[in-house]
């Protein structure tokens, strides 16, 4: 089968049974010379021994990124990895909210009514960049009760898909995170493949 016949066959997998879309979906990969997804050199993680055992004689608060980073993979998700993460996406839930608060006061303030079309129109740009900014928090925000209700019930910091630790360091750059990062590339791979 020939590369356009494969992907014209990819394309029109919905409307065939699933046992031929399985056969199409692995003959179109098949034919691939190379590989589709190159995973990109992931620095590992540089632990600083001198940082190891900090954790044990600080709080939670206090604790740095390199401190959580330091800490034994025997520890992953101990009770002050779970305080210190939890504090963060407090922190970050609290930012959101009063970023939110701003933007009420800042549309309340810019009612006036400005006779020039070119000042209204920047005006009226600048309010709908403000709120579409606005809505992705609310998006983050809903994400952020997900993962405080994760730690609760003692899920945070494992994937979703491979119940495997999701890493401190990817946590730290996205607190949010429910998927390994290996995970989240097979995902992105595969919405990037089929569609999905």
């Amino acid at each position: 089968m020939s590369k356009a016949n494969a992907r014209l066959a990819q394309i029109t997998v919905p409307s065939i049974d699933q046992a031929t879309a399985h056969a199409t979906r692995a003959s179109y990969v098949s034919t691939l010379t190379q590989p589709v997804f190159d995973s990109p050199l992931i620095a590992p993680v540089k632990k600083d021994p001198k940082l190891a055992n900090n954790w044990k004689t600080k709080s939670a608060e206090e604790l740095s990124d390199e401190e959580l980073i330091a800490m034994p993979d025997s520890e992953y998700m101990n009770d002050k990895q779970l305080a210190a993460f939890r504090l963060r996406l407090q922190q970050l839930k609290q930012d959101i909210l009063n970023n939110a608060g701003e933007t009420t006061e800042h549309l309340r303030e810019d009612t006036v009514v400005v006779p020039d079309p070119a000042d209204r129109a920047t005006i009226e740009e600048e309010h709908a960049l403000e709120l579409r900014t606005r809505d992705r928090e609310r998006k983050l925000l809903k994400k952020i009760e997900q993962s405080i209700a994760r730690i609760d019930a003692g899920d945070y910091g494992y994937c979703d898909e491979t119940g495997e630790p999701i890493g401190v360091g990817r946590l730290l750059a996205r607190p949010t995170a429910t998927l390994s990062l290996e995970a989240q590339q097979r995902r992105e791979l595969k919405q990037k493949m089929f569609g999905d």
